[in-house]
């Protein structure tokens, strides 16, 4: 899939679900709860010693029929790490243009966190086509309807804080989509309780999609 049909998934999916810091086994397990409840866009952050080794095992486990992507990717080199190992896209807490061009010189989506105007045009005019509003809790929704006046041309996808009562909100304020990740896993992971996961992950599908009717 190429950086247009990725960047599509996403804006198609709504939600990109975060897993950070899992065994690989249980990362399975976790991304196969959320495809279950109808979150086709998965984020692996890298913050972790065998962050690549999940991000090519979920890649391989769900067969194409979700977008495996990496998170928390702060430099080139773990960018390029991630790509090697599956990841369709990549995601940063912060804007670094190294990481925007090292993503987009192999093919990938990157998409890295801002938090003012100026940040949103200089990743726009350094490849990025789309932004992480980071941590979007701060700012809050009215950050987002606002900065889409001026700026409509850059899709911004809010992240950090985001959870099931606000999700609705940051998506009718013009969010492309939302990332989401303690809220929705909560500590269902811990206790093994994945069917919860799919009710949350059906839950939060049902509130996007009702936002955007």
């Amino acid at each position: 899939m190429g950086p247009l049909e990725s960047l599509s998934a996403i804006r198609e999916s709504g939600i990109v679900a975060v897993m950070r810091k899992m065994e690989v086994d249980t990362c399975i397990r976790v991304a196969e709860a959320l495809l279950e409840g109808g979150i086709r866009v998965l984020e692996i952050t890298v913050d972790a010693p065998r962050a690549a080794e999940m991000i090519y095992s979920v890649s391989q486990a769900l067969q194409g029929e979700a977008l495996v992507g990496a998170g928390t990717v702060l430099d080139p080199e773990a960018a390029v790490a991630a790509i090697q190992a599956g990841a369709a896209f990549i995601f940063s807490p912060c804007l670094d243009p190294e990481v925007i061009q090292t993503a987009n010189r192999y093919g990938r989506v990157a998409i890295p966190g801002v938090m003012t105007p100026t940040e949103m045009v200089q990743a726009a005019s350094a490849g990025a086509p789309a932004v992480k509003l980071f941590p979007a809790s701060v700012l809050g929704p009215g950050f987002i309807k606002q900065v889409n006046a001026p700026l409509p041309h850059i899709p911004v996808i809010p992240t950090g804080g985001v959870d099931e009562r606000n999700a609705a909100e940051f998506i009718r304020a013009g969010a492309m989509a939302v990332g989401i990740g303690g809220s929705l896993l909560k500590d269902s992971v811990e206790r093994g309780a994945f069917h919860e996961i799919t009710q949350r992950a059906r839950s939060l599908v049902e509130r996007v999609l009702e936002a955007r009717a």
